[in-house]
């Protein structure tokens, strides 16, 4: 699925634009939760995106990339800001830091000649100095009151500007201009350590330097730019953002001519390969394995083509086809004639498209984002860390990982961290915190939860032998026996007899009620995973109609037969099953996450866990289920942010309680949290020592694992279809494209379908 975006007011927004336990966690065993020594930093699966120097591209020539929509806004910090936004604004203007392929923040010497912190008592200051060609497209020279306009933009102390994040910027104390207006002081009150993520992009003063123009005014267009491209046009009838070269960009000139973000939707980017309306699109993997198949494909050399239309037509097949159609028997010659024309027809046109297809190439490497099992923690059973706990020691994070980059061809080692991903100097396996996959310790973290295999059997009270019916049948009784009978008879009953039907009454109503909601959610469809009878009984109940069954041989009236092995085999308390709502989209581009939920669903089945899958639009499944807090477990990822120790804070911070009850959850959505971990991640954004700061977070990283509340499962694919003559295109990873450096590595008349077709 793509990233999991923010909803329109939340107080702050992850860097990479896309997605309740209180008090001191108890961690097992926390001295697993160092790795044996440091060592190298994890090798990251390498960027794909076909390398060649300036020398071997064209200059000239027009690129079609492919994006989901037409990006709302133009302004990366707003709330409605998305992937597009990046992407396009990524050309357009001032990254100071950009990621290079490990996933660290480089100085752009494009923008930089120096930044540095040059005091850090009695207060942090930071010194810029900036390129002395850097202009923007109006020709005003780049400098401090750029600066100056966007940290009040962003402080977050004038409530006008409409931001989606002001994290960092809230830091700052004072921005000065230096010897001259290039050269910038910022002056921070509290130390931070992220500064590098600051000023990036950098908007002209003309958009951040009022409400109205912040708010507004970048939203469709930007007249003022400052990158290797600018902007032509943004038209959202036609679906496309068209690029040009900045003629007064001072770096090395764009390679391309122009440069066309156009809209489509995932579903359709094969039709637009095919149909060569693109050189660039992100691709799912059945996309993947058509343009795979397409490279093999053959026709016209006189065989049978090697998959297709026509493909099953064996020799012998074809003979009789011809011998039908060149028959004496008219009727069956012109329908053999007919069948081979649309077999012609349907060949050329598959030959068409394959021949299409096999001017692209996939590019495939690892995205710098991870999916995760999510559980709420606000109530239920969840909100018990070793009900937590043991849900992930079940799980085999491997086997979940394999099935989705195996077939892919990637690596599938399941991610150890849930702030840096393997390559990032930040990265280090703090899984130990919870503990490898184990169903043993799993089963005694629930016990001792008191969730136990056979606790889903509804206990009967104990019903005594010898009842009246007994008595009537036991024939006639000796006159003493029928005195004490009568005397007995006379006597009122007991008050704890009374008491007793009282309840049993009670008992009785309390099951009608219970038959009530049995009857709907028979209606409902509800299926639980782990009722071999759904419908027999009320959704996650693991209660069987046996309950109200007839008695056994050779008990009591009134007494419920056995309980079937199924509720037996069952994980429950007090006679009710552990039952879980399991959330996964619905749409077509969601099936490597309904995938890996069925095998999840398998896993905690196997050791008596019952699962009730709920599938939901893809549209309505982070706002109206994830941010809601309406699941118990879900599948979300997070991108991957070379600060974490800011990024990750909203994400992982207990949420506090709201004036209304309800809380705070910034973007925690598990509703899983303490107050260390809040702690450790202030001080590692105070921290200006690079190695303490990670220290730091790795430790947080630790007790994040031992919460239990968002599990990591394999790092997602990334995979590209990229025209075969593009160069310096493609998986980037981790790093920011080099717009200026991408182009055709031949002339536009022998380059891409796209440019053929216009």
């Amino acid at each position: 699925m793509a990233h999991v975006g923010v909803p329109r007011g939340t107080a702050r927004k992850r860097r990479s634009v896309a997605l309740l336990a209180t008090g001191v966690l108890t961690l097992p065993v926390l001295a697993g939760c160092t790795s044996e020594s440091e060592g190298p930093t994890s090798v990251a699966v390498p960027q794909d995106i076909a390398p060649a120097s300036r020398d071997r591209v064209a200059d000239g020539s027009t690129l079609t990339w492919a994006i989901d929509a037409v990006p709302a806004t133009l302004n990366a910090y707003q709330a409605d800001a998305d992937s597009a936004t990046t992407r396009i604004t990524g050309a357009l203007l001032p990254s100071l830091f950009p990621l290079d392929a490990r996933g660290e923040p480089k100085l752009n010497p494009d923008y930089l000649e120096s930044a540095k912190v040059i005091e850090q008592e009695p207060k942090q200051v930071v010194l810029y100095k900036l390129n002395q060609q850097a202009v923007w497209s109006d020709g005003r020279e780049i400098g401090a009151p750029d600066f100056v306009a966007q940290w009040r933009a962003l402080s977050g102390k004038d409530s006008a500007f409409w931001t989606a994040r002001n994290a960092g910027y809230e830091r700052i104390e004072k921005i000065e201009r230096g010897k001259d207006d290039l050269q910038v002081r910022v002056t921070f009150s509290k130390p931070y350590a992220d500064w590098r993520s600051l000023f990036s992009p950098l908007y002209p003063k003309e958009v951040t330097g009022s409400p109205g123009t912040f708010n507004d005014g970048a939203r469709a267009t930007l007249k003022n730019t400052a990158g290797p491209f600018r902007l032509r046009s943004v038209n959202k009838d036609k679906g496309t953002v068209v690029l040009d070269r900045n003629p007064r960009w001072w770096g090395n000139e764009a390679k391309l001519e122009s440069l066309v973000f156009r809209a489509v939707e995932p579903k359709d980017r094969t039709d637009a390969l095919t149909a060569g309306t693109v050189d660039v699109a992100d691709i799912d993997a059945t996309t993947a394995n058509g343009i795979a198949l397409a490279a093999r494909y053959r026709g016209g050399s006189g065989g049978p083509p090697a998959h297709g239309p026509g493909a099953d037509i064996t020799p012998a097949a074809a003979l009789r086809s011809w011998a039908l159609a060149h028959g004496s028997d008219e009727e069956a010659a012109e329908a053999a004639q007919l069948a081979r024309e649309k077999n012609r027809e349907a060949v050329a046109v598959y030959a068409a498209e394959q021949k299409s297809l096999q001017g692209f190439v996939v590019r495939k490497s690892l995205e710098p984002a991870y999916t995760q099992l999510a559980m709420n923690g606000e109530s239920g059973a969840l909100s018990d860390d070793r009900v937590r706990r043991a849900i992930a020691r079940t799980l085999d994070r491997q086997e979940l990982a394999d099935a989705v980059l195996k077939p892919l061809g990637l690596p599938a080692k399941p991610p150890g961290s849930h702030l840096a991903l393997a390559g990032q100097p930040a990265y280090k396996d703090g899984s130990g915190a919870l503990g490898d996959q184990d169903t043993k310790e799993a089963q005694a973290l629930l016990a001792d939860a008191g969730w136990t295999v056979g606790g889903a059997v509804r206990r009967t009270e104990d019903t005594k032998a010898g009842s009246e019916a007994e008595k009537k049948a036991s024939g006639e009784a000796t006159d003493k026996a029928s005195a004490k009978a009568t005397d007995k008879a006379s006597e009122k009953p007991s008050a704890k007899a009374t008491d007793k039907a009282s309840e049993k009454a009670a008992e009785k109503e309390e099951k009608g009620e219970k038959g009530e909601d049995d009857k709907a959610s028979r209606e409902e469809g509800t299926y639980i995973v782990g009722d071999d009878k759904p419908g027999d009984g009320p959704a996650g109940t693991g209660v069987t109609a046996q309950d109200k069954g007839p008695a056994g041989a050779y008990a009591p009236a009134g007494t419920a037969a056995p309980a079937p092995a199924s509720v037996k085999s069952r994980i429950g308390k007090g006679g009710k099953p552990l039952t879980l709502r399991f959330v996964l989209p619905s749409g077509p581009g969601s099936q490597p996450l309904r995938t890996v939920g069925q095998k999840i669903v398998e896993m905690l089945d196997a050791i008596g866990i019952s699962t009730q899958i709920t599938k939901v639009d893809d549209e309505s499944y982070f706002k109206d289920h994830i941010a809601s807090g309406d699941y118990d477990m879900a599948l979300y990822s997070w991108p991957a942010t070379a600060y974490p120790a800011t990024d990750g804070r909203p994400i992982f911070s207990k949420p506090e309680p709201a004036t209304d009850g309800s809380l705070l959850v910034e973007q925690n959505y598990t509703r899983v949290g303490s107050d260390h971990i809040d702690q450790l991640f202030d001080r590692a954004v105070s921290e200006l020592d690079a190695n303490a700061s990670r220290d730091l977070l790795k430790q947080a990283d630790a007790r994040i694992w031992a919460a239990a509340g968002s599990i990591p499962l394999y790092q997602r694919p990334q995979l590209v279809a990229v025209d075969k003559k593009l160069a310096n295109i493609g998986a980037f990873g981790f790093a920011a494209p080099r717009y200026e450096d991408i182009g055709f590595t031949g002339r536009q008349a022998a380059g891409s379908p796209a440019n053929r077709k216009k």
